[in-house]
């Protein structure tokens, strides 16, 4: 994360320990960058290390807010100088890794994937980043693992709030500046209290956008405006920066991808990094954050943070398989390799003024700028640019096009208002499919069927919604989407059967509490006389099948490619299957996937060259045509 130019030595006490060389913060860099790359290395014990980049926004507000209040008490601040600063500091290590980025995908990328990535730059380049994934996708959502510029969010956060802080310090200055800090504090309040009040937002605006980022960047600068009294007693900060340091442990080793964040859960690692920041200096934690090999890991963590993201997500990428073992210390050790050179031979340049003067670097954030900017468009212009691979392997990826042609029309209608979607002949439905997400194509196949018989059935599917009644789900459309179905399939007497079809096989369903819920709605089905088939748990793959299938293709080795080991979609789906039994000895029907897809070891992933999935764990249409022929 950027670290700004330390300015001359202030004549204001307070403001002066803001902005001196402290090398316990080059150390608190360290803590920050450390979690992020373990955490997005996925090593046990650092399921929170996202927390990183809080720890960066508060160091980021302290250390910035002292330069820029530093010179504008001493009426010397200037705009066009704090944004040299800036340039120097951020723009051409990024310009580096963004131009390798580009280059890597246009090499790497399938269509499908590559579109999305010159995008992302472009958006990079402006430090819209944030916005772009805000409207794209979560970051903890599915599809992170294609896009290599998504850490860049955090960059164009911290761009966005000094654009229009520095400015408000200058006026505060002229206008109040009695009450600096009290105006400081009452935006910092308002941002949190915002941040609170949308941490169960799903759009991703509070994790994205700087209105509910801003109170960590002025966490810092509060503490770097000096109203907080320092604490003289020697027990007491070594109290406080202990604290900090646990503050910062807990929520690293705790936190993970299911945690309301941010929000509430963010008071802690802020908090921390503020008691650190206060209290370290002189202290026992203090001297440990001083340490040469944690000062030498925080001078390299921007471009650390920079290039870490990229060869993970390449290397994931082209090996189809979340890093582990070997390939996760060899990415590791690369990502420290690229950091120190970037460091060496981009950043310190750059950085001295006696090397490159101020008018080179506004010239070469100009060229840079037009430079990302005509190579992004050029390859929003190419599209998916088929021509790089061979008919093979674009037959493969194709594969994610092989989906219901109804899947658009009658996937979550019900969350649109539509009416019910009827599939198969010009007749009235006898039959309706209830589900998630995985009930789509195959409520396609069996329509296939059903028009072949001269039938048709209804579609009621509702994504990441079980058909089980009094589901505890997150979203709370879930509830209202099968009350409704279950209030349809009473109201319909011409409704003989009900398929059931979910994403049984993820493991998160198979426990006692939801197999008891899944029971009792089996039996309110059937206390309505409908006849319940049960489509069971599709075999999830470790890796995105019609791209797996894809990188075969480029060396010709897609003959006889299997995906999970039978025996890990059983140990996930035991309780269920166990019962599956039983309700099928009371006469409830069963059609099951497993035993389609899978031989006595492996499961299979293509038929006759064709994908069987369209992602990870959704069948394609060629998938689910397989599984609806074992039909009782």
């Amino acid at each position: 994360m950027p670290r700004p130019m330390h300015g001359p030595t202030s004549t204001q006490p307070a403001l002066d320990a803001a902005i001196r060389h402290r090398r316990d913060i080059d150390g608190l860099r360290a803590l920050a960058i450390l979690p992020v790359l373990l955490f997005h290395a996925h090593v046990p014990g650092f399921s929170g290390g996202y927390v990183g980049v809080d720890i960066f926004f508060v160091i980021s507000g302290y250390l910035i807010t002292g330069i820029i209040a530093r010179e504008v008490d001493e009426g010397r601040f200037s705009l066009a100088r704090f944004y040299e600063r800036r340039f120097r500091r951020i723009l051409p290590a990024l310009t580096l890794m963004m131009l390798a980025v580009l280059g890597a995908a246009a090499w790497l990328y399938l269509p499908g994937d590559l579109e999305g990535v010159p995008k992302s730059a472009l958006a990079a380049t402006a430090f819209a980043s944030n916005l772009w994934f805000f409207a794209d996708t979560g970051y903890f959502a599915g599809g992170a693992d294609t896009k290599p510029l998504l850490h860049t969010w955090s960059l164009a956060v911290e761009e966005q709030f000094y654009i229009g802080f520095p400015i408000l310090l200058m006026l505060l200055a002229h206008l109040a500046p009695h009450r600096r800090t009290a105006l400081v504090a009452t935006i910092a309040a308002g941002s949190l209290a915002l941040c609170i009040a949308m941490q169960r937002d799903a759009t991703g605006f509070a994790f994205y956008l700087p209105p509910t980022r801003a109170w960590e960047l002025l966490a810092g600068a509060l503490l770097a405006l000096g109203k907080v009294a320092e604490a003289r007693a020697r027990w007491l900060r070594e109290a406080i920066s202990w604290t900090g340091v646990t503050a910062i442990a807990i929520a690293v080793a705790t936190y993970d991808r299911g945690t309301l964040f941010p929000g509430m859960a963010a008071l802690l690692p802020v908090a921390g990094t503020a008691a650190l920041l206060h209290g370290a200096p002189g202290t026992s934690v203090g001297r440990l954050l001083a340490l040469p090999p944690l000062v030498g890991i925080g001078l390299l963590s921007y471009s650390l943070y920079l290039w870490h993201w990229p060869l993970i997500v390449f290397t994931e990428y082209a090996t189809d398989l979340p890093l582990e073992g070997w390939t996760r210390v060899a990415v590791v050790a690369a990502a420290f390799l690229a950091a120190f050179l970037s460091w060496r031979f981009v950043e310190r340049p750059f950085r001295d003024p006696r090397r490159v003067s101020a008018r080179a670097i506004f010239t070469l954030t100009a060229a840079a700028t037009v430079l990302l900017c005509a190579l992004s468009l050029a390859l929003i212009a190419a599209g998916p640019w088929p021509s790089r691979f061979a008919p093979a392997v674009l037959a493969q990826i194709a594969g994610r096009q092989d989906i219901s042609p109804a899947r658009e029309r009658c996937h979550d209608n019900f969350v649109r208002g539509a009416a019910p979607c009827i599939l198969g002949a010009d007749a009235p439905p006898d039959a309706l499919l209830w589900g998630d997400s995985h009930g789509v194509e195959l409520a396609y196949a069996l329509a296939e069927r059903a028009r072949r018989e001269g039938r048709s059935l209804i579609q009621r599917t509702a994504s990441s919604c079980p058909p089980v009644l009094d589901h505890e789900a997150t979203d709370a459309r879930c509830a209202a989407a099968n009350r409704a179905a279950f209030a349809a399939i009473r109201a319909d007497p011409r409704i003989r059967r009900v398929y059931l079809a979910a994403f049984w096989g993820n493991g998160d369903f198979d426990n006692p509490a939801f197999v008891a819920r899944l029971d009792r709605t089996i039996a309110a089905l059937r206390a309505e006389g409908r006849d319940v088939t049960i489509i069971g748990p599709v075999p999830p793959q470790p890796f995105d099948v019609p791209r797996r299938l894809a990188h075969l293709a480029r060396t010709g080795a897609t003959q006889g490619a299997t995906g999970v080991a039978r025996a890990t979609v059983e140990a996930h789906t035991r309780r269920l299957r166990t019962l599956f039994v039983a309700w099928q000895a009371r006469g409830v029907a069963y059609i099951d996937p497993i035993a389609a897809l899978c031989s006595r070891s492996r499961c299979a992933i293509e038929r006759d060259r064709r994908p069987l999935y369209f992602d990870t764990h959704h069948l394609s249409v060629a998938g689910a045509r397989l599984v609806i022929r074992a039909r009782p």
